[in-house]
């Protein structure tokens, strides 16, 4: 950012105002945001809403002075309390004193090499007057205490890995408000909690931005959240601020019969979005280059089966007896608290973490001939999960070469990102070029680039907005029809799991608490659990069974 204006006092000015700002790709392109215009008053919470992609982020980071790798600021102005956060000197001044950051990645956010008093102690020394020892752990136990975690040396002690997701992101949230900031920024910062946790979570960022003067912006696709809490909201839409209102006036996302957004909306890039596209083609392994599609599979009789599953991370039980049968295209949602084990479970079924004891296995009756991976994992963390040095296009390629030649790989890359809605032009960006649906949904092409039999699906819809998640769920159902895909899925959205699983696995500290069809699970819960996920859960209403195809 150019033009550093002359810096008045911090009380002078409003928290952050954004003037004309329009960021865009390095080497050219059309803007990801453009002309964007804003103020976030003091003591007002300005709520952000849109699509997947449509900037919501890229406008967040721009208040501390960021902008994704592969763009560049092309116009207007950001102050944060009269200074410029794109000028290193007062960048300096501003980042975690004045204004700090909330994301929905506390990984990201947390050494995980470094206790959890040592980190959020460094941020007090950082940010705050107190330098003195005991003054430091006076304010680093009045932190935990105020996020709702335990201020006693053994906590204290932890490292990140050690506590569960909910008690990461309050961790996370005890750093960011260590330098007592005028201004906080939240990105999606409750999307990857169970629904209780999730609950708790708004409930205490509510009491924080409830008092005094401190101003908020908060980015979130949970319309409700964002009519409680905000004062504001801004709506955008392909880069552009669409509108502007209370925050009754923006109109949320049509919803179909069964409780989702219909998938009639604009998809990315303005481009209206036609729902589910046709599966990936399945052509043998040594395909020639005629440009011909392989005949779609239909799926064959078999199972995914586990049996006694133990799993340890290091000295630390995880999963204890898990056994679980998935019949060949069925879809199971495996749902629980956070920090229950679903995620070592995910790893397990997919061969990524070594089981202590138990098997995992897939047994199929049909012949496997041009078949590809059995079973294949689509994670959480988008962006963990691509190499952030290589293209899209060089992304997609490697498992692809292994079945075509170059130019029937590049023809099935261009037809995978089509089916997960995204255009052509992503081919040639790096992840760090895209939004975080984007980067989703680059992740599942290239998980269906493998022609995988099983989908193990890790909360891959948490960080989307709903119309764009319904997408992702459509396409999943999709897949289930026309190849015989079989989905184990990962959530903590129980409406997810009601209208597109037959059966459900609730685990509860590393066991399972019960399990069933969805109908019982959900209407008649027999576990404390279960009647907790479902009490804090927003309103699910049970598909008929056929609906779940």
């Amino acid at each position: 950012m150019t033009g550093n204006a002359t810096a008045r006092p911090p009380g002078a000015d409003p928290p952050a105002e954004i003037s004309g700002l329009s960021l865009g790709p390095v080497q050219g392109g059309p803007p990801v945001l453009h002309d964007a215009r804003l103020t976030v008053a003091r003591g007002q919470v300005l709520g952000v809403v849109g699509r997947s992609g449509s900037g919501k982020s890229s406008l967040a980071y721009s208040l501390l002075g960021h902008v994704r790798p592969g763009l560049e600021v092309r116009s207007g102005t950001v102050r944060v309390a009269g200074l410029d956060p794109f000028d290193r000197a007062d960048a300096r001044r501003l980042r975690g004193r004045v204004v700090s950051f909330l994301g929905q990645d506390p990984a990201s956010a947390l050494n995980p090499a470094l206790r959890i008093g040592t980190q959020i102690g460094e941020a007090v020394r950082l940010r705050s007057p107190a330098r003195r020892a005991h003054e430091v752990r006076a304010r680093v136990e009045e932190l935990l205490l105020s996020v709702r975690l335990p201020a006693d040396r053994a906590f204290r002690r932890r490292l990140p890995s050690q506590v569960s997701g909910g008690q990461a992101q309050r961790v996370a949230l005890a750093v960011a408000l260590a330098g007592r900031p005028a201004l906080l920024v939240l990105d999606e910062p409750t999307s990857g909690l169970d629904t209780v946790l999730a609950d708790r979570m708004r409930g205490l960022l509510a009491e924080i931005l409830s008092g005094g003067d401190r101003a908020a912006l908060l980015v979130s696709h949970d319309p409700a959240w964002i009519a409680s809490v905000a004062h504001e909201v801004v709506r955008l839409e392909g880069g552009r601020i669409a509108g502007a209102g209370k925050p009754g006036a923006p109109v949320p996302a049509p919803r179909s019969s069964t409780g989702f957004p219909t998938a009639g909306g604009p998809g990315p890039g303005g481009a209206p979005s036609t729902g589910p596209r046709e599966a990936p083609s399945t052509g043998p392994r040594e395909a020639p280059c005629t440009g011909s599609r392989g005949a779609p599979r239909t799926g064959s009789g078999g199972e995914l089966s586990v049996r006694g599953l133990d799993a340890a991370h290091g000295r630390v039980s995880v999963l204890h007896g898990i056994s679980l049968t998935v019949p060949a295209g069925s879809c199971t949602a495996v749902v629980g608290p956070s920090g229950s084990g679903k995620t070592t479970l995910a790893r397990c079924l997919a061969g990524l973490h070594r089981p202590a004891r138990g098997s995992v296995e897939w047994r199929e009756d049909g012949p496997e001939g041009g078949h590809g991976a059995p079973v294949q994992l689509v994670a959480q963390d988008a962006r963990g999960a691509l190499n952030p040095r290589e293209s899209v296009r060089a992304a997609l390629m490697r498992p692809l070469r292994r079945r075509h030649c170059a130019a029937d790989a590049t023809r099935e890359a261009v037809r995978l990102l089509d089916l997960v809605s995204l255009d052509a032009d992503v081919l040639a960006r790096r992840p760090g070029e895209l939004s975080g649906g984007q980067r989703q949904r680059v992740a599942l092409a290239r998980t269906l680039a493998a022609q995988p039999r099983v989908l193990v699906c890790d909360e891959i819809t948490s960080a989307l907005d709903r119309e764009t998640a319904s997408g992702i769920l459509a396409l999943l159902g999709s897949l289930r029809r026309t190849l015989g895909v079989t989905v184990v899925m990962v959530t903590h959205d129980l409406t997810a799991a009601a209208h597109h699983a037959e059966r459900v696995v609730v685990l509860d500290a590393g066991r399972v608490a019960e399990a069933g069809p969805v109908d019982r699970v959900l209407t008649a819960p027999e576990h404390p659990v279960t009647r907790a996920l479902l009490t804090h859960a927003d309103g699910v209403v049970l598909a008929e069974p056929d609906q779940r195809r």
